[in-house]
């Protein structure tokens, strides 16, 4: 079925106000067009903002009880039509059918998780002299901008338009041109739980589009996940005045000690690695193990990535399914070029996948380097994509020094039985997410989620803990006292 999606503007479906179109097929099967959605730009941004701005005096007053009940109402409908969105994930995004139902499954979850934050916004009260009362209120900060990454098209969004609209924030709501359709649903389902129509604003488009959200001086908090370099035009274009939350790259490593379980790491390595083809901010892109283990861990690393089942997310024991798009693909074949002109030995994978059954899609082989050195871009960059490199190290020191030798700090994991080593690589791994024998990717709902240095901003964590909501709401001091 071909569908022609629609922005959503006061609480209307509209298509970009010139007309302009764009599509989106299926990264499986680029014959099978999956629809055609608006190409949207300034003038749409505009539209959607001037709609906002009438509607959040009203979603302001809203109560918080009724908040809450509508985005529990919306993750029912979200609940009641799985089956439906995970064979739509599957076709638009590429995931596996594993991969697409665990999405599917979290959504809703997230949504009812910040249903009770919409509960939970208090105050504080102060000591003060006399008769004097001080204690701070918080309030919605306004219009929030949302600009989402195609990778999980569905969770990310929950976990920005679901704290944002609990705050009682107006929402524009700006997904990936990849994933443009689990966007709309997202938006279908907020409206059907009850959301006020004028509530949230749905804008499709590519990046003349973010940039237009993220310009919009009447939009006052920008929340982003997304690549560093987008992020960084992002953080430009919203200035000092404004609140931006980013969440970007990583260059995630697993360091392995030499008392590891050899098996139980190539495992949680290739999990890592290789699940959703590559494509997680926390994916593990990098292996520091020390000499003792490096060659047998290597091994056994190929040999679970040489087994891996390439094919359609559709289909019955799949594994990997095909990257997201032609430019994730180009970007691969590229980096296996660069891998092996800088002197890195590919021990497998790095080919497009021609079989007939596969190739009208963007399916290639996961892919491990080793003979790695500090400086290649394949320990460098990050690629989005399943390419391994594998690095080796005479020490722990060596090893931790290693894995703290890259410009992102997003999640980093360690595999050893020695709790002792396992304390001291939390303490020196910079990173916002360390991991002790667990694989770089994976995160519980209840727990906050941020990096450092060129991974986030490091102002408001994301997902869970004391910061998430002070994002989306501005605190007002107040000293009353009963006479003047």
């Amino acid at each position: 079925m071909t569908i022609t999606g629609l922005n959503h503007i006061d609480g209307n479906w509209v298509p970009a106000a010139s007309g302009a179109v764009f599509e989106r097929r299926n990264p499986a099967d680029e014959t099978d067009l999956i629809g055609t959605f608006p190409d949207s730009d300034a003038i749409d941004v505009r539209n959607a903002v001037d709609a906002l701005d009438k509607a959040a005096p009203e979603w302001a007053a809203t109560p918080p009880e009724r908040r809450a009940a509508i985005l529990e109402a919306a993750a029912d409908h979200l609940a009641a039509h799985s089956a439906e969105l995970v064979d739509e994930l599957i076709r638009e995004e590429g995931k596996t059918r594993a991969e697409a139902s665990m999405e599917v499954t979290r959504t809703p979850m997230n949504l009812r998780f910040y249903a009770g934050e919409a509960l939970r916004a208090t105050g504080a009260t102060f000591p003060a002299p006399g008769s004097t009362t001080i204690y701070t209120v918080r309030e919605p900060i306004g219009i929030v901008g949302a600009i989402t990454p195609w990778n999980f098209p569905l969770n990310i969004p929950s976990r920005k338009l679901g704290p944002a609209l609990a705050a009682g924030n107006t929402v524009l709501f700006k997904p990936s041109e990849i994933t443009p359709l689990m966007g709309q649903r997202l938006v279908e389902a907020l409206l059907a739980g009850g959301l006020p129509a004028g509530a949230i604003a749905l804008i499709q488009g590519d990046g003349k589009a973010g940039a237009a959200v993220s310009g919009d001086e009447r939009i006052a908090a920008v929340t982003f996940t997304g690549s560093t370099e987008v992020g960084r035009a992002i953080h430009r274009s919203v200035g000092p005045d404004r609140r931006v939350q980013l969440e970007m790259g990583g260059k995630n490593p697993v360091v392995v000690l030499d008392d590891a379980d050899l098996d139980a790491a190539a495992a949680l390595i290739v999990k890592g690695a290789f699940g959703l083809s590559g494509q997680a901010c926390t994916g593990t892109s990098r292996v520091v193990a020390v000499d003792a283990i490096h060659d047998e861990l290597l091994e056994k690393v190929a040999e679970r990535t040489l087994a891996l089942r390439v094919g359609p997310g559709s289909g019955a024991a799949v594994d990997v399914g095909p990257l997201a798009g032609r430019g994730q693909l180009d970007k691969f074949l590229e980096y296996v070029t660069i891998g092996t002109d800088e002197g890195a030995r590919l021990v497998c994978g790095g080919v497009r996948c021609e079989d007939d059954a596969l190739r009208d899609g963007f399916f290639v082989r996961p892919t491990v380097f080793a003979d790695t050195a500090p400086g290649m871009r394949l320990l460098t960059d990050e690629i989005f994509g399943p390419v391994l490199a594998f690095q080796r190290a005479g020490s722990f020191d060596e090893a931790l020094a290693l894995a703290n030798d890259t410009a992102f700090g997003l999640s980093a994991s360690v595999v050893t039985r020695s709790l002792s080593a396992a304390q001291r690589f939390i303490a020196g791994s910079r990173t916002g997410l360390v991991k002790v024998n667990q694989p770089t990717t994976g995160m519980a709902m209840n727990a906050p989620f941020g990096g450092y240095k060129q991974s986030s901003t490091q102002t408001f964590k994301e997902q869970a803990g004391p910061t998430l909501m002070q994002f989306y709401q501005s605190e007002k001091t107040v000293y009353l006292s009963p006479d003047a």
